[in-house]
């Protein structure tokens, strides 16, 4: 690899814990261990759990648990969701659960919050979303008000651990009205390019524009508590792909083209393809001209390409960190991508 740049910038990593086909969760769920002990070795600064359901080719159904793992077997690394999906959760439970987590692995634990269900609307019904379905300012007013004691709890009940033990809050979004929500609570933002790029640079100027500086936490005007964040921190998720050649690289990367070409035409497979399942397929020409065009709006080369692209993110949407994901097939070529990534990103442990 030649002599590259450092990008100046966190670098984290975001994981479904991806079941491909011929596989189980038991091996994913062992596949996420594994990269997030090889992130904490190389100086990556957070790894985030995505919550999905109904998906028999995602294992991240449960990211509490996944976080609780991963931080005691881990010395250093941030651990958190990407996100958890509020209106799923009572935010009672999510105020005890992530603060039982600051409380045994304290300055470790990122809540990052979503809105959508993160899943089909049978599986909504089935996860007892709430009557009404609140808005998420409602019902991160009520969330806030569980873990400060500034925070408004409009039913004078205590969660323990709770109360005083407040992970890390970030909104999580694809459009320009979460965005505007984390902006007016003083909260970061992390938007997932990886597969809503035509909202990236959008969803992040607006975060910037109506962002209302705080360096102390206090109460917002409709009543919930505000972040101590003096400027915006806006992060993008990026599908990731780096390999020795470029068309490695292209070849792994063809994994995520085509999961998301079959879900893009109604045909969600029900696992992660194989290598050998992409190798094989036969791709029509208007699908490969959309493979192409998706991929291209990635980050997905050798080295050298994948830096170039990731220096042009960072200047065209002003991100403040980059979050890289990677749903490659075999998890030698994973965890080799996220090695040359934090080679290239110049990052690594502190002495």
């Amino acid at each position: 690899m030649s002599e590259l740049a450092p990008l100046h910038v966190p670098i984290s990593i975001l994981d479904v814990a991806p079941v491909v086909s011929g596989s189980t969760p038991t091996d994913a769920l062992r596949a996420a261990l594994e990269l997030a002990q090889l992130a904490d070795r190389s100086g990556y600064t957070r790894v985030w759990y995505a919550e999905h359901h109904n998906m028999p080719g995602i294992a991240s159904s449960a990211p509490e648990i996944l976080i609780a793992t991963v931080l005691a077997q881990t010395e250093r690394l941030r651990v958190g969701s990407g996100g958890v999906m509020l209106p799923n959760h009572a935010p009672l439970m999510v105020a005890e659960r992530f603060g039982t987590l600051e409380a045994l692995y304290p300055g470790r634990v990122d809540l990052g919050i979503g809105r959508a269900p993160g899943s089909d609307p049978r599986t909504s019904q089935a996860l007892r979303r709430h009557l009404g379905n609140p808005d998420l300012p409602e019902l991160l007013e009520e969330l806030f008000g569980f873990f400060d004691d500034a925070g408004t709890n409009p039913l004078t009940i205590q969660a323990t651990p709770g109360r005083g033990y407040r992970p890390d809050v970030w909104l999580l979004g694809s459009s320009g009205s979460s965005a505007q929500l984390a902006a007016l609570l003083g909260l970061p933002f992390a938007t997932a390019h990886h597969f809503s790029p035509g909202a990236t640079v959008g969803s992040l100027h607006a975060y910037r524009e109506l962002f209302w500086p705080t360096t102390t936490p206090g109460i917002h005007f409709d009543g919930s508590a505000r972040a101590a964040l003096p400027e915006p921190h806006g992060m993008i998720t990026v599908q990731t792909i780096v390999a020795d050649t470029e068309e490695q690289a292209r070849r792994i990367g063809d994994a995520f083209a085509l999961m998301f070409l079959r879900i893009r035409q109604g045909r969600r497979p029900d696992r992660m393809f194989t290598q050998e399942q992409v190798d094989a397929y036969d791709w029509s020409p208007e699908e490969r001209a959309w493979a192409d065009g998706t991929l291209a709006q990635q980050a997905v080369g050798t080295p050298e390409m994948v830096h170039a692209r990731l220096t042009e993110l960072l200047a065209e949407t002003g991100a403040t960190e980059l979050m890289a994901t990677a749903m490659a097939p075999s998890q030698a070529d994973r965890l080799r991508s996220f090695e040359l990534l934090a080679e290239l990103a110049g990052i690594g442990v502190p002495a």
